[in-house]
């Protein structure tokens, strides 16, 4: 680093450039992410966009939309930490996650009464239009407008940049009513189809590949182990749009989907997609367990990376499918 021509060279790799080639490399930032990134913490105030009228009311709404997600997140995290949330601690704490990692991924707990949320945000005074158009409420002739999640744990699902733009929430037990996991519905702010779960941590992960998970829980609990690479799609299918996320960052692509019939199937449906997309897909052999979570628990993460490090090329697995 050469301060009085403010600018850096690598003579290894031949990498160099200046302060805004160097945040765009590091933490895989666009040109006018590393802008924001180095004005921010220089404390500049860069010039604003003038909006029209429409143009500005709708940046206002997704603002508000957007705030209201963030204040969900911290009323949840608040809720994991009273004694109501005991239960859902435990559930964490019994999958084997650390304070550190459900710090980091914002975890909480819904409640069990379903209007805890709606009365909170209330408070806040936000209109019942903007509240229902969050997608963190259901409305009905006889109960009115209430809690989306009650009674979950709670996954927060936040954008490339950081932003909670939806929720994730999973039953803790089969006496649960409903179904073990309940996702936010599309909104203004919530594109299913474009976003990954983990994502805004996988960007910066500067492994030179994306490993590609069924669940929450799997990410999280890879992350844990340092495998900060995991992201996993958003309870749908993986998209043509995910992968298009995905090349943005990286062309290798690892797939840990679950050993069993459905997860080879997803698999084989994911590797068109990231074909299409111009990207190679390898699969990561689990067995003799199930997913990443059960496989790290129980072989360690030593024996995960040799299994990433031999990760079988696609058409041979498409092959050995067809076989069996």
């Amino acid at each position: 680093v050469t301060p009085a021509k403010q600018m850096y060279y690598c003579f290894g790799c031949g990498a160099g450039g200046n302060v805004f080639n160097f945040v765009m490399e590091y933490e895989n930032y666009t040109f006018g992410e590393a802008l924001k990134h180095l004005a921010d913490r220089a404390g500049v105030q860069l010039p604003k966009i003038e909006y029209s009228g429409e143009a500005k009311k709708k940046a206002e709404r997704r603002a508000a939309l957007l705030e209201i997600n963030k204040l969900a997140a911290g009323y949840f995290y608040y809720q994991l930490r009273r004694e109501s949330g005991r239960q859902a601690h435990e559930y964490l704490t019994g999958r084997g996650l650390s304070e550190e990692t459900i710090r980091k991924f914002g975890l909480g707990y819904s409640d069990k009464y379903s209007d805890d949320l709606y009365k909170y945000l209330k408070s806040k005074n936000y209109s019942d239009e903007l509240l229902r158009d969050s997608g963190l409420f259901n409305v009905d002739e006889r109960r009115g407008m209430y809690d989306k999640f009650w009674n979950r744990v709670m996954f927060p699902i936040q954008d490339i940049n950081h932003r909670v733009i939806g929720f994730g929430g999973r039953i803790m037990s089969a006496e649960n009513n409903g179904p073990k996991y309940l996702n936010s519905p599309e909104t203004e702010i919530f594109d299913k189809s474009r976003n990954l779960y983990g994502m805004n941590y996988a960007r910066s992960a500067r492994t030179g590949n994306i490993i590609l998970c069924e669940g929450y829980m799997d990410v999280i609990s890879m992350h844990q182990a340092g495998f900060t690479q995991a992201v996993a799609s958003l309870g749908t299918a993986f998209t043509p749009g995910q992968a298009a996320l995905i090349k943005k960052y990286t062309k290798d692509v690892l797939l840990a989907y679950d050993s069993d019939g459905a997860g080879v199937k997803a698999a084989l449906r994911a590797i068109k997609i990231l074909h299409s997309a111009g990207m190679s897909g390898r699969i990561i052999n689990m067995t003799p367990y199930k997913d990443p979570d059960e496989f790290i628990k129980n072989l360690g993460k030593e024996a995960f990376q040799e299994r990433i490090d031999h990760a079988e090329n696609s058409f041979m697995f498409e092959i050995r499918m067809l076989e069996r």
